[in-house]
Order: C-alpha cells, then sequence, then structure tokens
C-alpha cells in the first residue's frame, strides 16, 4: 500500500481507516519504497508478521504520478500529519521523495508534513541533501540508534561503515537551517546507560532526542 494509517497496532490503507472511523484524524503514511541502506537489527522489516492485507511491503515502487494519484482519493479533513516513512528507507528514492514532497506541499499547504529518516541521505549520495528538503518539511525525525559510531554499525548494520554515525549526526545539523523541527529519536529498549550516552550526545550538538517504545509484533 502507498498511503496507510496506523491502527490498534495494524497497518490500515487509508480509505478504509477513514472509512471505519470518519469522525477521527489519522497521521496519513506515506509508503515509497522498500530499499534501505541499513539492516537495523530491532527494524519491523523482518520482526513484524503482517498478515498480506496490512502489509507494507510493496510489490512495485509507485511513481510520482501514482502516488499523486492515490492523494486524489483522500479527504484532506480527514488528514492530521502526511508522513513519509514506510518499511523502506524513502531518501533511497530522493528524487522521487522531492517531488512527492512538493506535490503535498502545492496541494494541502496547511497540513504538517514530516519525513522519517535514518538521517544517511548526505553520505549515500555524497552530496548536502539537507538543503533540499526547504521549505518542503515542518518536520524531520531522523534514528539516532547509538551513542556512537562502532554501537551505531553493530545495531544498524548499515552498508555505509564507521562513518555513517558521524554523517547521521552532521546532516542533523544542517536540517537545522531548513526545517523548523529535527528530532532525534532512539527506542527505549537500548538500556539506561546508553539512553544517557544518546542524551548527552544530543544535548553537545544541541540536538532534540526523543525516545520511542520498542514495538516487534
Amino acid at each position: 500500500m502507498i498511503l496507510y494509517a496506523a491502527e490498534n497496532g495494524k497497518f490500515i490503507e487509508y480509505t478504509d481507516a477513514v472509512a471505519k472511523l470518519p469522525q477521527k484524524k489519522h497521521n496519513l503514511y506515506v509508503n515509497i519504497t522498500n530499499q534501505c541502506n541499513c539492516a537495523c537489527t530491532f527494524c519491523l522489516r523482518s520482526l513484524k508478521k503482517m498478515p498480506e492485507n496490512h502489509s507494507l511491503w510493496l510489490k512495485k515502487e509507485p511513481t510520482i504520478s501514482e502516488i499523486e494519484a492515490a492523494f486524489t482519493h483522500i479527504d484532506k479533513n480527514t488528514v492530521n500529519e502526511v508522513v513519509f516513512c514506510g518499511f523502506g528507507e524513502p531518501t533511497m528514492r530522493l528524487e522521487t521523495l522531492i517531488s512527492a514532497l512538493q506535490y503535498v506541499r502545492k496541494i494541502w499547504p496547511e497540513h504538517n508534513i514530516r519525513l522519517n529518516t535514518n538521517g544517511l541521505s548526505s553520505l549515500y549520495y555524497n552530496k548536502d541533501t539537507a538543503i533540499l528538503f526547504k521549505d518542503l518539511l515542518d518536520t524531520i525525525s531522523i534514528s539516532l540508534n547509538a551513542s556512537n559510531a562502532q554501537k551505531y554499525l553493530a545495531v544498524t548494520r548499515t552498508s555505509l561503515g564507521l562513518s555513517a554515525h558521524k554523517a547521521m549526526l552532521k546532516f542533523a545539523q544542517e536540517c537545522q537551517k531548513y526545517i523548523p523541527h529535527v528530532i532525534l529519536t532512539i527506542v527505549d529498549s537500548i538500556g539506561r546507560e546508553e539512553i544517557t550516552a544518546c542524551q548527552n550526545l544530543c544535548q553537545k550538538y544541541n540536538l532534540f532526542l526523543r525516545i520511542r517504545p520498542y514495538e516487534a509484533n
């Protein structure tokens, strides 16, 4: 599914969610790829069991035309926040992502738009990508995952190596120039000592940290 909502631990095609709960606003999640340059040990891609009708695995990656067409079926008054987040890393399709963000900003200028990302796009593409999100995002949520490069690599198992942690932090700092709300996240299962280390790291770089509950199933 391209557009979905999360309800009671399930992923629901957005039109179905609205039909069942017409008076409740949902976050509208946008799923554009299965690709990822990380293989995190806690990732729901491998840990969450889903029936086919609630699965985020795409049989094929949607074109920008297909993404735009999906939005034409949605009543914007039922939408709380638009979040680009699926089972893949959205920036793996950077050109499509930017085009989709531009489209949503044009048709729904009053809505908040968020990107959930691993923050590795600048390293992956070997160029500054933070500036591309200027005026397109209200919030960017970046997975911090760990307090140092060695622990980060062990958790994320990224193909980009030990330099990934430093690059992710640099990307987050660059985003502060262009995006109103920059949030780094960790899961609460990493242990109190590591949580404290991450808090100290974010304080050092003047970055906001959110600790989110771990969900495997």
